[in-house]
C-alpha cells in the first residue's frame, strides 16, 4: 500500500525557518517524483517543488524559489522541504505527492499524482 505522511508543520512568526517532512513507503522511491503542493484557505491548490528520485532534477514555483530547497534521502525515503524567510503567504496546507508519470519526471500538474498524504498546516503569523 502507497503511503505518504507529512510532518513537520507549525505557527512561526515571519522571517523564520520550517522543515516539512515527507515519509513514503509502498513504492518504489527510486523511480518516482515526490513534489509538494500547498493550498491556502479560499484558494486553488498549487504546486510548488518537486523532485525526480530517477533523474535527480528539482523544479520550483516561482513563489518559494530562492526561499524553499527540496531534498530526498534515498536511505530513508524521505523528503524534506526546507522553508526559509516564510512570508505570511504562505500559510497554508502542505501536502506532498508520488507520481511515476513521464518516468518519474516533475509536474505542477496535479492530475498526474496517484496519491496523497494527509497536509500539514503552516501557518505564517506574527
Amino acid at each position: 500500500e502507497v503511503q505518504l505522511e507529512e510532518s513537520g508543520g507549525g505557527v512561526v512568526p515571519p522571517g523564520r525557518s520550517l522543515r516539512l517532512s515527507c515519509a513514503t513507503s509502498g513504492f518504489s522511491f527510486d523511480d518516482y517524483a515526490i513534489g509538494w503542493f500547498r493550498q491556502a484557505p479560499g484558494k486553488a491548490r498549487e504546486g510548488i517543488s518537486c523532485v525526480s528520485n530517477r533523474a535527480g532534477s528539482t523544479i520550483y514555483a516561482d513563489s518559494v524559489k530562492g526561499r524553499f530547497t527540496i531534498s530526498s534521502d534515498h536511505s530513508t525515503n524521505t523528503v524534506y522541504l526546507q522553508m526559509n524567510h516564510l512570508k505570511p503567504e504562505d500559510t497554508a496546507v502542505y501536502y506532498c505527492t508520488a507520481t511515476s508519470w513521464g518516468w518519474g519526471s516533475c509536474t505542477f500538474n496535479d492530475r498526474y499524482f496517484e496519491n496523497w498524504g494527509q497536509g500539514t498546516l503552516v501557518t505564517v503569523s506574527s
